[in-house]
């Protein structure tokens, strides 16, 4: 038996948080070395963390990671365990993203990324050049530090594996698992044993199956042991990296952590027999043919023993842990919100509560954040407790988050503002639910103010506009609806910053959001009003994801309130209720919302354009005409491009959907469009040609 032990691991890293970075780091190492494992690798970027962003053109963030790296090379409590960190470094004038392999004070290989991620959120081509020369090696001369830490002046660069005196490992970053030609291919039929991936993968509803999938195919067509290490949290930006860090082998998982959690390092490790890779890779013909005829990587040699002197219980297979999508909503947003706050430094949150679905889905996420608070807490998570003592200003004090209710009441905020205009039954739902998370909550009327405003108006031209359903103009319906939510946006904010001094608190609040990605996406929100906030949790989550979600959590949490807000048709409550009227979101919008989740995901994920779409929609809605299809699809683009302007000033959401139409870097668009006069004329045109050949 051939017996080895490594470690892989998550870490809450944050972008130029190098002194909290290189804790994380070292506090993982030791955590390794614990579980007598002879190998540790981590995330991507990890000593600076990965969104840096534009910071990466920065010198200094190449300078303060080298300094990190120095410091953790030359502390002598992370010897005798071969360590592989992620970090940019710069070599003959060009910008590399890579991995640093390190033993004992000496630094093996530098090993840099060779297919960047440049699609979706990533943009990594901006900063990085891959590494172009396959299988080669050169001298990367060190810097000063370096030098003397490590009494090297040059250390190897390049597309090159470590080998020990009994195993070989190699590399395979991030995005190279999900390219056509992932190096894991050529390493493993090169003899490689152990395949170590650092990544910076963010989290997206029905993403990880992918991620794993791939792992599991690739050990389980080429064998050998696949090391999976990921970032967890909210770096600094929109996106929240899930962890879920894994060990495969052999197309079978040995090692899973959690894919959201409130733990800042989180450390995995098995235990394997490398004869197993070996026995498992002979009995493939096909594989060791090939195999026969590879060409060799460069082999960087660390002349000491990574396989175990005693024996140790090998660690069994497992069945990967999925959660559901209501689950998924539930955890990551709750995870971010948390990271957000604390790292923010201020008291907690305020959210404008409507009584209708997306701000209760907005509160309930907060409820699910303080769940998790008071579950952290009572594991020993001391990071966590005195962030929440911090923010509480209980920092003197011996106090435990153990009641999530009692700690949503310190550091979570609603308020009901309803106007002539909102009803008793929102107003009371907004009430019952704020209660039964145990916000504190406020109910107030601004219609006083809403008059001020008008009567401005008013006095200034001689005119003062009426509501549609008492004879005004569609504009003047438009104005006055306006008036109330952009109120709403200015209360939010002085609320959010007096409220906690009301309440003996000097920290102010964040302002948190509540429009879902279908409204984006048709741009039914008004510019400036509640959604201009600090952030939004639902920003990236459709319609009909947040109804189920709302139902998982009216059972998971026993919050009755949810029932009726389910049960009632979402709506604005800015036009008054007549007998004849009700206003309506889906009436408001002229489309359900059903159809707008599929205007996203085609748009976006399937990149059609008016034509494109129109014609995927006549195989998908074969129950409309084709004259009905081409009338709905030219509706959505006509709103779609007369509200995309709006998105440019979109707050800040959780990256949840891949159909987000987020205008900051995910989805890059115009926000000047003309009239489509030649797509609607071919559409037009191709309506007549199927109409006249099916008659």
């Amino acid at each position: 038996m051939r017996l080895v032990t490594v470690a892989t691991c998550q870490l809450n890293q944050w972008a130029l948080d190098f002194d909290g970075n290189k804790q994380r780091i070292e506090k993982s190492i030791q955590q390794a070395k614990k579980l007598n494992c002879k190998f540790r690798t981590g995330p991507e970027l990890e000593i600076c963390g990965y969104g840096c962003n534009d910071h990466f053109l920065e010198p200094d963030t190449f300078q303060h990671s080298q300094e990190v790296l120095t410091e953790i090379i030359s502390n002598p409590e992370n010897r005798d365990i071969l360590v592989d960190v992620g970090m940019p470094v710069i070599h003959k004038g060009v910008r590399y993203n890579c991995r640093v392999f390190f033993y004992n004070g000496k630094i093996l290989l530098i090993r840099p990324k060779k297919q960047l991620a440049m699609d979706g959120n990533y943009r990594e081509g901006r900063w990085f050049t891959p590494w172009k020369k396959e299988r080669k090696t050169e001298p990367f001369v060190l810097g000063k530090s370096l030098q003397t830490v490590t009494g090297q002046s040059s250390v190897p660069i390049g597309d090159g594996v470590i080998q020990t005196l009994d195993v070989c490992i190699g590399v395979e970053t991030c995005e190279e698992l999900f390219t056509p030609r992932s190096p894991h291919i050529d390493l493993c039929l090169d003899g490689v044993e152990i395949i170590a991936n650092g990544s910076g993968s963010h989290h997206e509803l029905r993403k990880l199956n992918t991620r794993v999938d791939l792992m599991l195919s690739a050990t389980a067509k080429l064998g050998g042991v696949y090391l999976y290490a990921n970032q967890q949290g909210c770096d600094g930006e929109r996106v929240y990296y899930d962890g879920c860090a894994m060990i495969c082998m052999n197309g079978k998982v040995l090692a899973q952590a959690s894919q959201f959690s409130l733990n800042d390092v989180e450390v995995i490790s098995a235990t394997f027999d490398l004869d197993d890779v070996s026995t498992y890779r002979a009995s493939m013909m096909s594989r060791t043919s090939q195999a026969a005829e590879t060409e060799i990587y460069p082999k960087c040699e660390l002349l000491e023993h990574i396989i175990l002197d005693e024996p140790r219980h090998r660690s069994a297979f497992i069945e990967v842990k999925y959660h559901t999508p209501e689950e998924e909503i539930a955890l990551g947003p709750a995870c971010w919100l948390w990271d957000y706050l604390r790292r923010s430094r201020l008291g907690g949150f305020f959210l404008p509560l409507s009584g209708g679905i997306d701000s209760s889905a907005t509160a309930c996420l907060v409820s699910s954040m303080c769940h998790l608070v008071c579950e952290a807490c009572a594991n020993g998570n001391t990071e966590v407790l005195e962030d929440a003592r911090r923010m509480t200003g209980q920092d003197k004090t011996n106090y435990i988050p153990t009641d999530p209710k009692e700690f949503a009441g310190r550091i979570f905020h609603t308020c009901y503002m309803g106007t002539e205009n909102s009803s008793d039954a929102t107003r009371q739902r907004a009430k019952s639910l704020a209660g039964e998370i145990g916000a504190h909550h406020m109910d107030i009327n601004i219609d006083s103010a809403v008059e001020q405003v008008v009567s401005v108006f008013e006095v200034a031209t001689g005119k003062r506009p009426i509501y549609k359903v008492f004879g005004g103009s569609h504009i003047e319906n438009i104005a006055l609806q306006n008036i109330q939510a952009r109120l709403r946006m200015v209360f939010s904010y002085l609320f959010a910053l007096l409220l906690p001094w009301i309440r003996g608190n000097s920290k102010g609040l964040l302002v948190l959001g509540s429009a879902n990605v279908d409204e984006s996406l048709r741009g039914y929100l008004t510019k400036y009003d509640c959604s201009a906030a600090d952030i939004n949790p639902i920003g990236g989550i459709s319609k009909r994801d947040l109804q189920k979600f709302i139902k998982y959590t009216s059972e998971k949490y026993t919050f009755p309130s949810l029932t009726s807000i389910l049960e009632a048709p979402p709506t604005a409550e800015l036009e008054p209720i007549t007998k004849e009227y009700t206003q309506t979101d889906e009436a408001d919008m002229g489309m359900s919302y059903d159809d707008l989740s599929q205007y996203g995901r085609l748009r976006k994920v399937l990149k059609c354009g008016p034509f494109s779409m129109y014609e995927k929609l006549c195989q998908i809605w074969s129950d409309l005409s084709f004259q009905e299809i081409a009338t709905k699809v030219q509706f959505f683009f006509r709103m779609y491009s007369i509200n995309r302007h709006k998105l440019t000033v979109l707050t800040p959401s959780y990256h949840a959907e891949n159909y987000s139409p987020d205008d900051n870097r995910f989805d890059l668009r115009p926000f000047l469009y003309p009239n489509w006069s030649w797509q609607f004329k071919k559409m037009n045109d191709d309506v007549t040609g199927r109409t006249a050949s099916k008659g």
